[in-house]
């Protein structure tokens, strides 16, 4: 039976990834891969300053989150990814660039970039979308209390969301989960956790069934 090699854990500032990646990974006892969020050099540049910071913020995650797609395909275990390369790009540089925080010039050397890392990009086996509304997103981000995320405003969480969506719909690339978790708390209710489960395991069996 082929192996599910590579999950990702797609969703908002706040939708709840680490977390349900480290559920996960301990539950199947997959290996994990997450974001660089302590390493990142820009990151407490960035929310200061949007514009000055936003390429460089960009180019430093579209390299490790590349780095991390290759170290999954090179590893024999299965991969649980907090966060996929494409939503770097039709997420968060595309709503930088709309919102005006990062210059066409910019933006156009970041797709071109994207675009050439494109061919060497394998996408996940299963992506898991958490949808998430505003006030579950500002709930999570203020109980984690990191110093730097005090200053991102509700737009810029709204504007992330729509992007979301639209990315999503149009998402067809490999096999896909959305989960409504406004009204989930899969770290304290076994049962929104089991429930979860449940649809992995359905998308997984469906996944490989047919293959010898």
């Amino acid at each position: 039976m082929q192996k599910l090699k590579h999950i990702a854990i797609a969703g908002n500032i706040g939708a709840g990834k680490t977390s349900l990646a480290k559920k996960l990974a301990h539950h199947y006892g997959w290996q994990t891969e997450f974001e660089a969020v302590d390493e990142n050099p820009y990151l407490e540049d960035f929310y200061s300053d949007m514009k000055q910071w936003s390429f460089h913020l960009q180019v430093y995650f579209l390299n490790s989150r590349l780095n991390q797609v290759k170290r999954i395909r090179e590893n024999d275990h299965t991969v649980v990814q907090d966060r996929s390369i494409y939503e770097d790009c039709f997420v968060f540089a595309k709503n930088l660039h709309q919102s005006g925080n990062m210059s066409e010039r910019d933006y156009r050397n970041y797709l071109e970039l994207f675009d050439s890392m494109a061919p060497v990009i394998t996408p996940p086996d299963l992506l898991i979308y958490l949808r998430a509304d505003i006030p579950k997103l500002v709930g999570q981000i203020e109980k984690r209390g990191r110093t730097y995320e005090e200053s991102i405003r509700i737009d810029y969480l709204k504007n992330l969301n729509q992007h979301y969506e639209e990315w999503i719909k149009k998402y067809e690339i490999g096999k896909l989960i959305i989960i409504d978790v406004n009204q989930l708390d899969y770290l304290k209710n076994v049962e929104d956790f089991a429930l979860i489960i449940s649809k992995i395991d359905t998308e997984v069996h469906g996944l490989f069934s047919h293959h010898s």
